[in-house]
């Protein structure tokens, strides 16, 4: 498989007074077209760095991101822009959705910012939320808050799907529905998917795992059979 995302010798650093707090020391990695992979490692370990870096939210201290082989680091914030409007799509934990609109309004937003996007009334579908498009996020529970917040950033049809611990704020059941969904997306539309998490579990269903510790890649594991969501032991 093709590149579409290398890391390559990526730093970190917040100036915090006289204190450096170095949130990556160099990190190495390529994500590949089609891939479901996972980075994960515990709280402060670097991996939310890593997902905002290569996103196009933050800025790295040093180092290389590039995209399809253009280093995004290097871009302006013109050009930052529309890379996260045509390339990338967010999934957060806490869903981040407009309390004033309507989830078909969420969708339908996400999906104006694209020149190819997905049929937001198609994703309400397919993620079994036709009945509630009038529904106001205050009106749904935090799992069809997340499943609408999944449909936002795939409406915009993205080469990358960037998730932030997207069942960090969900029981297990409804865990498993989102990852369902994430799987779905990546299976049906061929984009990458990559979730960070402190859940080794999982880490069971990418087909890729890469382990933070520290601010650096601590390790490698590649799934030859990758579990289904439904088999992931929580």
């Amino acid at each position: 498989m093709a590149a579409i995302l290398e890391i390559v010798g990526l730093r970190k650093e917040y100036h915090m007074g006289e204190v450096v707090v170095h949130a990556l020391r160099g990190v190495d990695m390529v994500i590949h077209e089609g891939e479901f992979v996972v980075i994960l490692g515990p709280s402060g370990s670097g991996k939310s760095t890593i997902l905002n870096i290569a996103g196009g939210i933050d800025i790295p201290t040093g180092g290389q991101i590039r995209y399809r082989g253009q280093d995004i680091s290097a871009y302006t914030p013109r050009q930052l822009t529309v890379y996260r409007r045509s390339a990338v799509g967010f999934v957060f934990q806490f869903y981040n959705l407009m309390q004033n609109l309507t989830a078909l309004e969420n969708i339908t937003l996400a999906a104006e910012l694209s020149a190819s996007p997905i049929d937001p009334a198609e994703l309400l579908a397919q993620i079994d939320m036709a009945d509630r498009g009038g529904h106001f996020p205050s009106q749904m529970s935090g799992g069809q808050q997340q499943r609408i917040a999944i449909a936002r950033a795939i409406a915009k049809n993205p080469d990358i799907l960037l998730c932030d611990e997207p069942t960090g704020a969900l029981d297990v059941s409804t865990g498993v529905s989102v990852l369902r969904l994430l799987r779905d997306f990546n299976r049906t539309y061929g984009k990458t998917v990559v979730i960070i998490t402190h859940n080794a579990g999982i880490g069971e269903m990418a087909d890729r795992v890469l382990t933070i510790r520290d601010g650096m890649v601590a390790g490698e594991t590649v799934n030859e059979t990758p579990l289904e969501p439904e088999e992931v032991a929580w």
